[in-house]
């Protein structure tokens, strides 16, 4: 008996670490199904459960994509590289359409100065094909890397302070719509969309494909100055605006503790008298040296001597380029890589807030005060200019705005998320005392109250989503969170 009970032992003793080991590999396969189908975006602050992704490479596909999702009633939300913070390109349960695969260049007419090209095409890829013609986008972001679709969604703005937003160089684009139908959207053509669809961050449908005005690409001569903030307004306007031969304009703020929100630098692209000298310059350069920015950007992030070390180092490589010629092409080429982020407890993230130029003074000296008081990792803050520009229905240029972007550090956890949501509405606060707005493709923080006074049309905005998408095919958490 005895032995009976010591052999059964025994074969219990091989049998549970066999069952156990196979619960493991067998959570561990669900675990790895359902890794799968959690996606976020860049700032990695809300990972979410779909139900999956699909990538559209053929225009036949992304219409079926569209047919299935309504015979499974999923919603959808249209993803590009997903540099949006704020969950604005997936949704609970949802489909993603990944446009990334989506992405030819389908025609350059160097006589009209236009490019058709599809919605998940790079700015990359339309300046590879545009610069064999001499031929240079008008607006875009600083960086290249993101997806036209994504631009449009969010009627991006850049450096060039003689073309604001996007939507100005937008001359038409095919949207697939809820129910399934194409059409050409335009200023004369379904016009009703035009407005919204562009910055209308994906909630009416999906861009197929759009042609986008161009201009000439040209040799430029930067030209670097330092100020303190009170001069910026003066000098930007004598300086930079009424200087016809000034194309593109950047500024950066100090957020080092010796000079925070006091000091600054301003680079500007002039017209060049070398002209002759273009096709020594027109090479489209790519990335490099970045790993002393990335190194510097990092000390930054943890100390305030890193920060000081990061301001002067800015500050003596821009000084140093002073006289340097660029194409505009290449202005357009920003570094990315030294961006790139992926801490194990914390994430940088975006805050775009827009303030009208004649209040700028003021509005630094109010942030000074607020954030004096305030624990926020502000790594980086840069200034551009944008022209008021009111033709999309969610225009945050209501008038001429210095639009101030600023890169924050902050932890993943909830209580570092409520002090930084903290924060980051009193700010907004701040910036809609003094007549501005803020971006909309970043994180939540901002409460629905304030959304609507940066904002005030946006309540007509999100009753158009529904009177076009009554089914309210096309959602995203951006919607759920504000629109409902």
């Amino acid at each position: 008996m005895i032995g009976r009970v010591k052999s059964k032992n025994r074969i219990w003793m091989l049998i549970v670490p066999i069952v156990f080991s196979y619960i493991l590999i067998f959570q561990w396969e669900l675990n790895g199904r359902d890794s799968k189908n959690i996606i976020t975006d860049v700032s990695r602050l809300m990972p979410t459960k779909i139900d999956k992704i699909v990538k559209g490479s053929q225009e036949e596909g992304i219409v079926e994509a569209l047919s299935k999702a309504k015979e499974e009633n999923l919603k959808v939300s249209i993803a590009g590289k997903r540099h949006s913070q704020g969950g604005h390109t997936y949704y609970p349960d949802g489909m993603v359409l990944d446009m990334t695969d989506f992405n030819e260049v389908l025609g350059v007419d160097p006589s009209n100065k236009t490019v058709h090209v599809q919605s998940g095409a790079t700015w990359d890829d339309i300046q590879e094909a545009i610069n064999p013609y001499g031929l240079s986008v008008k607006v875009m972001q600083s960086q290249n890397i993101f997806t036209v679709g994504g631009s449009l969604s969010v009627n991006a703005h850049g450096r060039d302070i003689r073309n604001g937003s996007l939507i100005e160089t937008v001359n038409w684009f095919r949207l697939l719509k809820p129910d399934g139908e194409i059409i050409t959207v335009s200023r004369s053509e379904n016009e009703e969309y035009f407005p919204l669809v562009i910055g209308g961050y994906g909630l009416f449908g999906v861009i197929l494909d759009a042609e986008l005005q161009l201009t000439s690409d040209e040799l430029l001569e930067l030209e670097t100055e330092e100020l303190n903030v009170e001069e910026y307004e003066d000098y930007f306007n004598q300086n930079v605006l009424k200087a016809e031969n000034v194309k593109m304009h950047l500024a950066r703020l100090s957020t080092a503790p010796d000079t925070f929100l006091q000091d600054m630098y301003v680079t500007n692209y002039k017209d060049s008298d070398n002209q002759e000298k273009y096709i020594d310059y027109n090479t489209l350069k790519k990335d490099q040296f970045t790993g002393l920015t990335k190194f510097s950007l990092g000390l930054s992030r943890d100390f305030d001597w890193g920060k000081n070390l990061f301001w002067d180092m800015q500050k003596s490589f821009f000084d140093k380029s002073d006289g340097k010629l660029e194409t505009r092409n290449n202005v357009m080429r920003s570094e990315s890589k030294f961006l790139e982020y992926k801490g194990e407890n914390d994430t940088d993230i975006l805050q775009e807030y827009f303030v009208p130029v004649d209040e700028y003074e003021e509005y630094i000296d109010d942030l000074r005060v607020y954030l004096a008081h305030e624990d926020i990792n502000l790594m980086n803050i840069t200034v551009r200019y944008v022209n008021q520009s009111e033709e999309a229905v969610l225009s945050y240029a209501k008038e001429d705005m210095f639009a101030l972007v600023l890169l924050i550090n902050q932890g993943l956890g909830d209580e570092e998320r409520k002090q930084t949501g903290d924060t980051i509405r009193g700010m907004v606060d701040i910036t809609i005392a003094h007549g501005g707005s803020y971006y909309l493709p970043y994180y939540q923080y901002p409460t629905d109250e304030q959304l609507h006074e940066a904002y005030p049309n946006a309540e007509q905005f999100f009753q158009n989503k529904r009177k076009y998408d009554p089914d309210e095919r096309f959602v995203n958490i951006f919607y759920e969170v504000y629109g409902k």
